[in-house]
């Protein structure tokens, strides 16, 4: 009896405890808007950044109770409650989605207060009061929950998930998608909107090249988020040849600023482009740190998970810092008559609604005094009209966010019409039985659909379609002065290979600061004729320009390597074509063609000349004193010399190649030899004339004559291995002058032709010694120093030939040939034979041999 009795009392205290502490409870921490059906979804939203938790109440003649700091009033996130309630009296208008059932909701605003949206996601649980874990005050509200919406970002998501994952409840999350939120919660994970990441990488890459921006900074959230798209998106920009100048990690908001200024205001200044990857909340630091500082001009790539027009300050103030952005947005359709929707709504409209009067007088500014905190709120038009706000306020266009809430509503409904139909083929809908479904008996449905969920071990996303679809959207000023957010192009990715973007440049505007697009490199372009050459230690998008090296072009700005002209041509002045070549060789039509021409003719006539006077004056003594067979032969050659240099001017082919050299190598040798013969008569023939001397003149006319024809037969024989091995040969030169192809005699075998001039000098020097020797007989008969003093001019002449010869090219090399044959002749015919021409014209009296022997 006494354990009966005690049973009892623990009964009756545990119902009179949960009475009362469901009655002591009764003020609501988060007051929601509640609207009753036979299923209720829950939705978690944040319409605003605080400081702290709130307890306030809402009217137009109430008092509120501020927190401890609002930051920001994210007056356009209201727009994701009336997607939903939208979406929820869409589908009560149609009763064959629920089998003529209801849905209802119940909504909370959990700020971006991670506790508070645990406590929310209780109050889901327990009814109204003030969450008590496993206790429900509120039954009738409770009973009915079948799935919840939220939150907006992954912070949110995550600490929502961790309470209801505990009952199995289903959570479709709206934030961006994050493939890390599975690690995050330790039971199941919310559904997500899949993304095709890939998609948006190569969008925001893909329009980069377009602008041609290789120089760019990124701005991401200091999380996991941020780490994952900073290592993807650096690695497809370093493989498009892209740079990132810098990589701006930003602290959650409450966290303290560790943003260094000088080195924020360094960056920002010298980057003109800055791709952010984030959310609204995630970034808002950020925000705060841009608006300290001066307007940079910069141009702002985004997604539309940060509206760049939600700012915390006036609208233009916003204007001025982020106008010019372009935003990339998921392509949606307009949900069929939202913005009419949106139009009509009122307060007197939703008068349960308890977070649309303090949005409705933030968005149309009521007056308020605001005193230690608190507000009062006054004369706020009620009437008014949500489509006549400024940008920065409200857009009757339907977010992102606000389609995926719409969406999860849909989701959500037709995963109860499975389940309902289930009930109504078993015959169990009309057996009196709850009509609430069990909430974890939705999953299976929801997987179907297009949900998914991240896990530790793999993501498991739904089907994708065939392309994703990104809409470009442009934030600027309209001539009205009215900001709008304009679309200017759109990018379709279906594969890696298959992507296409399509942009209306005429469309973008860049803002206050910029009349044109924007240029943002490292390193201004290397103009045409100059190379990249590599900064150390910086980047590749940061180098140097270097001239083009001779012979080489570069005819397009940023080239890696400069390019190297064809033979035939030659690169001009600035080094950016390549121009072809003049073919050019010493003609006759040439200044020093034409000179070396008259000059070699006249010296061939000169010595005419002086032929034709030793054949008239051939019985003088002078003239047979040293065998004036050997003047004739002399002469003749010393001619031929003169006429052997016209063979060199020209344009060269195989027979003048092969004749210059030739003639040029048999003449000389006639010349030296004959030279060498006078000199062996000038000292043989005093043996011959002394008293008992058994030479006789006969003899020593014959010697000299084989002196001739041996000293020729040999060079004649070395022309003949010359021509016989490896001949002379008309060749081009197109690298010794620049701009030009010369046409000039290879002479074949080097070794052959210094042959040639090595045998000329041994003659010369023979002929040199000889006469050096003779130098002392009598002045009369003696023809030595005149020899010797040829042969040294020749000598000299050739000896200089060599080092000119080889360090020549082209015309030149041509001429200094030409110049050592005329130089070494005319020296061979006015050291021997002036002399003589003087004594034939001027001292004809003194001719006799009588005289020559004094």
């Amino acid at each position: 009896m006494k354990l009966l009795i005690a049973f009892f009392l623990l009964i009756v205290l545990i119902i009179f405890q949960e009475l009362i502490s469901c009655f002591s409870l009764n003020i609501s921490a988060s007051p929601g808007y509640y609207q009753d059906g036979d299923f209720v979804i829950g939705g978690l939203f944040s319409l605003r950044v605080t400081a702290g938790d709130t307890r306030s109440r809402f009217g137009f003649t109430d008092i509120n109770h501020i927190p401890e700091h609002v930051y920001v009033d994210l007056t356009k996130h209201y727009q994701h409650m009336l997607a939903m309630v939208f979406a929820i009296e869409k589908i009560n208008k149609e009763p064959n989605i629920l089998f003529n059932m209801s849905l209802g909701f119940y909504l909370f605003n959990v700020d971006f207060i991670e506790m508070k949206a645990v406590e929310s996601s209780m109050a889901l649980l327990s009814g109204e009061s003030p969450p008590i874990p496993n206790y429900s005050c509120r039954p009738e509200k409770t009973d009915k929950l079948v799935a919840v919406i939220g939150g907006i970002s992954t912070g949110i998501s995550t600490q929502i998930s961790r309470v209801l994952s505990l009952y199995n409840i289903p959570q479709i999350s709206y934030a961006p998608f994050d493939q890390s939120l599975g690690t995050r919660v330790q039971l199941q994970s919310p559904y997500q909107f899949p993304v095709h990441t890939t998609a948006l990488y190569q969008g925001i890459i893909q329009l980069l090249l377009y602008f041609s921006w290789v120089w760019v900074g990124l701005v991401v959230p200091d999380d996991m988020r941020g780490e994952l798209f900073l290592r993807d998106i650096t690695e497809q920009m370093t493989k498009h040849g892209l740079c990132v100048a810098f990589a701006e990690k930003v602290p959650e908001f409450p966290a303290k600023d560790t943003v260094n200024r000088g080195l924020f205001m360094e960056r920002f200044t010298l980057t003109r482009v800055i791709v952010a990857f984030g959310d609204t909340y995630s970034l808002l630091r950020f925000v705060y740190n841009t608006f300290c500082n001066t307007p940079f001009g910069n141009v702002w790539i985004t997604t539309s998970d940060w509206d760049i027009t939600i700012i915390p300050f006036e609208q233009d103030l916003g204007y001025t810092f982020f106008g010019g952005g372009l935003s990339f947005s998921v392509h949606t359709d307009q949900i069929l008559g939202f913005k009419d929707f949106l139009g009509s709504v009122q307060p007197r409209k939703y008068p349960h609604d308890t977070f649309i009067q303090d949005v409705w007088s933030i968005i149309f500014e009521c007056p308020y005094f605001d005193q230690h905190w608190i507000r009062e709120l006054r004369q706020c038009e009620q009437n008014g009209s949500l489509s006549t706000r400024p940008l920065h306020v409200w857009d009757m266009n339907t977010s992102p966010p606000s389609y995926k809430v719409h969406a999860a509503v849909y989701a959500i409904a037709q995963a109860l019409h499975e389940e309902l139909s289930l009930r109504v083929e078993g015959g169990s809908l009309d057996k009196g039985v709850s009509w609430a479904p069990l909430p974890w008996k939705l999953h299976p449905f929801l997987q179907k659909g297009q949900l998914g969920r991240s896990s530790n071990e793999e993501t498991i996303v739904s089907k994708e379609v065939s392309a994703t679809k990104l809409d470009i959207l442009n934030y600027q000023s309209l001539q009205s002065g009215t900001k709008a957010q304009v679309k200017v192009g759109e990018f379709v990715f279906e594969s890696q290979s298959v992507q296409h973007l399509s942009l209306n440049d005429k469309l973008i505007t860049w803002g206050e600061h910029l009349n044109q697009t924007p240029v943002s490199v490292c390193s201004q372009s290397c103009p045409l004729g100059f190379r990249k050459t590599p900064v150390e230690g910086k980047p590749f998008c940061c180098f140097d320009c270097v001239l083009c090296p001779d012979g080489e072009i570069a005819n397009e700005t940023d080239k890696d390597q400069c390019i190297k002209c064809p033979e035939d041509q030659y690169p001009n002045k600035q080094r950016n074509q390549c121009l072809p070549k003049i073919t050019t060789f010493l003609s006759h039509e040439d200044t020093l063609g034409a000179v070396l021409t008259s000059v070699a003719i006249s010296l061939a006539a000169f010595s005419a000349m002086i032929l034709g006077l030793f054949i008239h004056y051939r019985d003088t003594p002078i003239v047979r004193a040293n065998n004036r067979n050997l003047s004739y032969l002399l002469l003749v050659s010393l001619m031929l010399c003169f006429f052997c240099s016209l063979l060199f001017i020209g344009q060269p082919s195989t027979v003048t190649c092969v004749l210059r050299q030739v003639m040029f190598g048999v003449v000389f040798s006639v010349a030296v030899s004959a030279i060498l013969a006078k000199t062996f008569i000038v000292v043989v023939a005093f043996k011959a004339i002394k008293p008992g001397s058994t030479l006789q003149m006969w003899m020593v006319t014959r010697l000299s004559n084989a002196i001739v024809c041996c000293g020729s037969i040999i060079q004649v024989c070395i022309c003949a291995v010359w021509l016989g091995t490896y001949p002379p040969f008309p060749d081009v030169d197109m690298q010794s002058e620049i701009g030009q192809i010369i046409l000039w005699c290879n002479e074949g075998s080097t070794l052959a032709f210094y042959c040639v001039l090595g045998y000329l000098g041994f003659l010369a020097s023979l002929s040199l010694l000889i006469a050096f020797l003779a130098r002392r007989l009598p002045d009369s008969f003696n023809e030595a120093k005149p020899i010797t003093f040829s042969m040294l001019v020749f000598c000299s002449v050739w000896i200089s030939f060599v080092p000119a010869y080889l360090s020549s090219k082209g015309k030149t090399m041509v001429a200094v040939e030409i110049l050592s044959i005329l130089a070494s002749s005319a020296g061979l015919l006015g050291c021997i034979f002036l002399p003589k021409c003087y004594v034939i014209l001027l001292r004809s009296g003194g001719h006799s041999r009588k005289n020559l022997f004094k």
